[in-house]
């Protein structure tokens, strides 16, 4: 196996200085581009054609920033304070609830057949998806239960609140391995992954929380499953579905839904290109088990998502303090570049990550005897 050129990344001995904290909290702060975006959409509606279709730019220059960006290959500083990162996450959090407020109030004052509807679902549901959804999967591997609590709520307002239980007690334990569903496979195109990942993962996680009331090949009319979290998730986010469409009229429940679909489009994608084709040699999670991007975009404006390789070995490391590893895979683009290949150049994708396997010998071109680097 080829062997990096950099050193195995070590958190720098110094703590943070307080020009240090402040210059990452504003970078970090670019995550707010997107929701106070969509947030000026919905204050400024209702919108003539020309004028809604423009605020669909912000995505159009979301990607090409990214695609401009340059690598951030920096450690994080020893130390750094968790309340003013934490503060991100929370105000996100209140502005992803907002923002479907107004989704729902202007699909109830407004015309539906308006531009303005379609621009909306496009950009609450991309919001959703790359703000919303990316809080929500920080703020599930923190221990306070309050946070736990916010991302499933988050999870929910996007119909997928079962993505909770799978992703922290399936996905982080099987991946890279047949057993994964959120593990995309050599070879595979996002459309078969999409269609297979759906039921595997929801599949997952009603098995994971039937085992843990006792037997997981339980019938569905167990009383048992009356404490299953899946099923309460099920209940509330299907429940808040049912009584948006109730109250404020089908066109509030079109734009609810479409908004959901989108988001968990954008999740899937990304869980499809963060594990593409590679397969992990033993029982512990290296850092050539996932993709990471050296994007400093894709870096500040997902929360640190693009540090994955560190994530998944480092589960409860805040995103603050996530690691670059030259070990793992590269992406050839930052995560918004990413899901343009993987949608839309299917082919140009698969070349480009297969050369880069080839290049580290993972996945299928990876030595009978290759070892996982030392953490």
């Amino acid at each position: 196996m080829a062997t990096a050129t950099t050193a195995r990344p070590t958190v720098g001995e110094p703590a943070a200085s307080p020009f240090e904290i402040a210059r990452l909290v504003a970078l970090h702060c670019l995550c707010f581009v997107l929701p106070l975006s969509t947030l000026g959409f919905f204050l400024t509606a209702p919108h003539g054609r020309a004028g809604a279709l423009a605020w669909l730019l912000v995505a159009v220059a979301s990607l090409v920033a990214d695609s401009k960006s340059t690598g951030e290959r920096r450690q994080p500083a020893a130390t750094l304070p968790g309340w003013p990162f934490d503060s991100i996450l929370y105000l996100l959090f209140a502005l992803q609830l907002v923002n479907l407020g107004l989704l729902v109030r202007m699909a109830a004052t407004q015309d539906f057949f308006r531009m303005d509807s379609f621009v909306a679902w496009q950009l609450m549901g991309i919001t959703s998806g790359y703000s919303g959804i990316v809080v929500a999967h920080e703020l599930m591997h923190r221990k306070a239960p309050h946070m736990k609590a916010l991302a499933r709520i988050l999870m929910g307002l996007v119909l997928y609140e079962h993505f909770f239980t799978e992703h922290l007690r399936g996905h982080h334990v099987r991946v890279g391995t047949p057993d994964d569903g959120a593990s995309a496979r050599f070879g595979e195109r996002y459309q078969a992954f999409f269609r297979r990942t759906l039921a595997a993962q929801f599949r997952s996680a009603w098995r994971l929380e039937a085992r843990r009331l006792g037997d997981e090949d339980m019938r569905w009319n167990d009383p048992r499953l009356l404490r299953s979290r899946v099923l309460h998730g099920l209940v509330l986010e299907w429940s808040l579905a049912i009584a948006i469409a109730a109250i404020f009229g089908l066109g509030a429940f079109v734009l609810w839904f479409g908004q959901a679909f989108v988001a968990v489009r954008l999740l899937e994608c990304v869980n499809f290109f963060e594990h593409w084709g590679l397969e992990r040699r033993g029982p512990r999670i290296s850092p050539v088990d996932s993709w990471d991007t050296t994007s400093w975009f894709t870096l500040y404006t997902l929360v640190g998502l693009s540090r994955h390789a560190d994530h998944h070995a480092f589960v409860a490391r805040p995103y603050q303090q996530l690691r670059h590893w030259e070990e793992s895979p590269k992406l050839p683009a930052g995560y918004f570049g990413m899901v343009l290949l993987a949608l839309a150049l299917p082919q140009r994708f698969e070349r480009l990550m297969t050369a880069e396997l080839k290049r580290r010998q993972l996945g299928p071109f990876a030595p009978p005897s290759v070892s996982a680097p030392a953490r």
